[in-house]
Parts: structure tokens; C-alpha cells; sequence
């Protein structure tokens, strides 16, 4: 008897999760290289991609970003992105500072 995998736990089809956390694997290699403002600031972004694409992606197809109700994912998402986003624009001094 052989045990097929279901279709969302296959890699390719992790592709919008896979796409955040390459751009989040980026922001953290541009804070490890002290670019801690640039770093931040992509992690930021990558949440705004994960909002957008479990706005414009069916649950079946969202793959590991489908977390709660598209609604509540949309917002965290977003909310938390732009949140980061807004604390890494706006620090100003501090030992990294440009």
C-alpha cells in the first residue's frame, strides 16, 4: 500500500510561502551585514507580499500562508508589515545608524 502526499504539502505547491520567506531570508542577511534599516524594512515587506497574495489566492492554493480566515491573515499580514515598515523608517540614531 503505498501513501500519496495530499496536493497542498507538496514544495511547488508552497510557492507563496516559499516567496516570503526568500524575501525575509534577504532582509535578514542585509541585517547581519549591519544594513539593519534595509534588513527591517524587507522583512516588512515580505509580509505586505503575504498579504496581498492571500488576498488574490483561493485557500486551496495559499498554501502555508492560509493560517486563519483570509480576512484575519489579510490583516495581520498587512498591519504587522506596515508596522514594521513604519519602526525602521523612523528610528533615528542608535549604534547602526547611517
Amino acid at each position: 500500500m503505498t501513501v500519496s502526499m495530499p496536493p497542498n504539502t507538496r514544495l511547488r505547491d508552497q510557492w507563496p510561502f516559499l516567496t516570503v520567506l526568500l524575501i525575509v531570508a534577504v532582509g535578514l542577511i542585509r541585517i547581519v551585514m549591519y544594513h539593519w534599516r534595509d534588513g527591517t524594512t524587507l522583512i516588512g515587506v515580505g509580509l505586505l507580499v503575504a498579504a496581498v497574495l492571500r488576498l488574490l489566492l483561493p485557500d486551496k492554493r495559499a498554501g502555508l500562508l492560509a493560517v486563519r480566515k483570509r480576512r484575519v491573515d489579510m490583516l495581520l499580514y498587512g498591519g504587522f508589515g506596515l508596522m514594521i515598515i513604519y519602526i525602521s523608517l523612523s528610528i533615528i540614531g542608535g549604534q547602526l545608524d547611517f
